[in-house]
């Protein structure tokens, strides 16, 4: 041993290798570990959509209310009975900082939101649903 290191010795049954059943050991704790966790990851990434969803909606609401603060309640509810959703989105757009060009756009992937048909009184709310979901979000 001049340098410090051993030689390995040709005649030695044990080798410093990895076996075939630890591999796959670990090859299936990998599994199960992965397998256990996908569901949570989806969950998250659900909620989260869910999430901004809820928040666009709150967004358009906000905008409602300060377009019939400007404008005044009379012509508001005229110019909104008057237009389908694009048409109310467009109404209140100016009111939504780094807004999208349309409803669709601004609404997240897969989630549809809808302004309420009528703004008096201004309890009414934008609804959210989910093409892959029946039911419409609450918030």
């Amino acid at each position: 041993m001049p340098n410090g290191r051993r030689t390995p010795d040709p005649t030695s049954s044990f080798s410093s290798a990895f076996s075939l059943v630890e591999v796959l050991a670990a090859i299936a704790i990998i599994g199960i570990v992965t397998w256990l966790a996908i569901p949570n990851i989806v969950r998250v990434k659900q909620d989260g959509e869910d999430n901004l969803a809820r928040a666009r909606a709150e967004t358009l609401n906000m905008a409602i209310a300060s377009y019939v603060q400007a404008v005044g309640t009379n012509t508001a509810q005229t110019n909104w009975v008057a237009t389908n959703s694009d048409g109310r989105y467009a109404l209140v757009r100016p009111y939504i900082a780094f807004s999208e060009a349309n409803l669709t756009a601004f609404a997240p992937a897969g989630y549809t939101l809808t302004p309420p048909t009528s703004i008096v009184p201004m309890t009414n709310r934008t609804t959210i649903s989910n093409s892959a979901r029946s039911t419409a979000i609450t918030y």
